[in-house]
């Protein structure tokens, strides 16, 4: 299990009083624009300690954008992004990123453990407890095995649990993923999919997946949120009402799946049409 940085670490509980160490995320008309192209206008939106959020809509309207807006890696135009009542003004250690190009997001020349431990030197955290918490994230994604290897020995889906434990290691209470899945084979997707969902039962995590795929959208959100128009703003909220123990094969045969899914497409369908 991965160790808190602080003694005690304050947890939070969302609409089904389920415990959280994950804090709210509150947006806040936010907009965003690129000279004078406006890429987003007024969006608002929240994400509940826990829960896991997935962001869809047309390519090119934005999506990226605002998980960047997010992570507080792209200060928004006008608006706000807060966690915990806190605005972000800057990237927290409490958010971790993970990017859909796992092989450029890892440094080659360096093993495994090494590639999750080396951002923990920036926070003046000694070589021991830095490789202690590594392993420990690694252990987590399930490559308990995999320290002394190096990316290109990995598997692409081992490749990004990698990417996926390097973020763990900082102890983020809510992961971003921006189409983390997208340049891998099926079955890895849906391996990784499942991933995800038991990260989320662990260790009480918030989770906000940026995704094309409407399935899969559907498949791992407790809420899926759909972004249309130009600029973009929110013109769906999908409370996605399946439970929290889900299977590849039964939660996507049962209708309610598949009313989702055709909701959250008739919704993109309309605006490209």
């Amino acid at each position: 299990m991965i160790r808190p940085k602080l003694q005690t670490v304050k947890t939070h509980e969302n609409g089904d009083g389920v415990a959280s160490k994950a804090p709210p995320m509150v947006v806040r008309d936010l907009s965003k624009s690129y000279g004078s192209i406006e890429v987003i206008s007024g969006l608002n939106m929240h994400v509940d300690p826990g829960e896991i959020i997935c962001i869809v809509g047309p390519s090119g309207v934005g999506k990226t954008t605002l998980l960047r807006s997010l992570s507080g890696l792209m200060p928004p135009t006008s608006g706000s992004v807060s966690v915990g009542g806190k605005v972000i003004t800057q990237p927290l250690e409490e958010i971790g990123i993970v990017f859909q190009d796992y092989r450029g997001s890892l440094m080659p020349w360096m093993r495994t453990l090494e590639n999750v431990a080396f951002p923990l030197q920036g926070r003046g955290i000694g070589k021991a407890e830095r490789e202690q918490r590594a392993q420990e994230c690694l252990d987590t994604v399930g490559l308990s095995d995999a320290g002394q290897k190096y990316p290109w020995e990995l598997s692409g889906g081992m490749q990004q649990r990698v990417a996926i434990a390097r973020a763990l290691a900082y102890d983020a209470h809510i992961l971003l993923m921006d189409e983390p899945f997208g340049s891998l084979d099926a079955q890895t997707r849906l391996g990784l999919e499942d991933l995800v969902l038991d990260l989320r039962s662990r260790l009480k995590i918030s989770v906000i997946v940026v995704t094309h795929d409407i399935d899969e959208a559907v498949y791992l959100a407790d809420r899926v949120v759909v972004l249309a128009g130009k600029p973009a703003s929110v013109v769906d909220n999908v409370d996605v009402d399946l439970g929290m123990n889900r299977d590849q094969i039964k939660t996507k045969s049962d209708p309610r799946f598949v009313e989702y899914r055709n909701r959250v497409l008739s919704e993109i369908m309309r605006v490209r049409d």
